[in-house]
C-alpha cells in the first residue's frame, strides 16, 4: 500500500526505516467511489492526497455555471487546494473523483506533526508546490498562445492515460473548447496514425 507514496517522497529526501514508519503511522487510505465530490466551493481543503489508484479532477464554476477543469489527477500525484489547505480559509474549488478512487491523506494535524518530527519533508511538500507551479505556467502559457489543436496535442503530452479513463466534456472543460471539438480533434488524429 504504502510503496508508491515512499518511492514518490524519496525521489526527494532519503528516508530510514524509523522515518518511513512515522510518516506511514500519519497516513489515512480512503477508499473513495467515483462521482465523489471531496471539496466543494466555499469548504476549507482539509487534506493533501497522494493517489495510490483513481482519477480525480479539480475544477471551479464559472460566472455562468458551467464547469471548467483546472486540473487532474491520477496514480502517484498528490491533490488538494493548496492555498485553502494552508491557510484554512474557504476554497474556490470543487475536487471530485472521476474513477473510484484511493487515496493516502494528511489533514493539517498530521501534516504538521510530520513536518516537527521530520523537518526533511518540508523539501518534498516545497518540490511538490514548485511542479504544481510549473504546470499551471505552463498551461497557462499554453492557453494564451497555442491554437486549441495544439492545447489537445500538449494535453496528451501530460496526460496520455486521461482521454481513455474520463469523458470528453471534462477534457473539452480544460482546454475551454466544446466536447464536438474534442470529438473533431480526436478524429482528425486517429485518421492520421492510419
Amino acid at each position: 500500500m504504502f510503496e508508491n507514496i515512499i518511492k514518490n517522497v524519496t525521489r526527494f529526501i532519503d528516508l530510514n526505516t524509523v522515518e518511513e514508519k512515522f510518516f506511514t503511522d500519519l497516513l489515512v487510505c480512503e477508499t473513495i467511489p467515483k462521482k465523489t465530490i471531496l471539496l466543494r466551493e466555499g469548504e476549507v481543503c482539509q487534506f493533501e492526497g497522494f493517489i495510490h489508484k483513481g482519477c480525480l479532477r479539480a475544477y471551479y464554476l464559472d460566472d455562468n455555471g458551467f464547469e471548467v477543469t483546472i486540473l487532474f489527477a491520477i496514480e502517484d500525484w498528490w491533490i488538494s487546494d493548496i492555498a485553502s489547505f494552508q491557510d484554512q480559509k474557504p476554497s474556490n474549488l470543487y475536487i471530485e473523483t472521476i474513477e473510484d478512487s484511493e487515496i493516502l491523506m494528511l489533514n493539517p494535524t498530521t501534516k504538521e506533526k510530520l513536518l516537527q518530527e521530520i523537518p526533511k519533508f518540508e523539501r518534498v511538500f516545497r518540490m511538490l508546490v514548485q511542479r504544481n507551479l510549473f504546470t499551471l505556467q505552463n498551461r497557462l502559457v499554453n492557453t494564451i498562445s497555442k491554437s486549441a489543436s495544439d492545447r489537445y496535442l500538449e494535453f496528451i503530452k501530460v496526460y496520455p492515460t486521461i482521454p481513455q479513463r474520463v469523458a470528453q466534456y471534462y477534457i473539452a472543460s480544460y482546454l475551454g473548447v466544446s466536447k464536438e471539438f474534442v470529438s473533431t480533434i480526436r478524429k482528425r488524429l486517429a485518421t492520421k496514425e492510419k
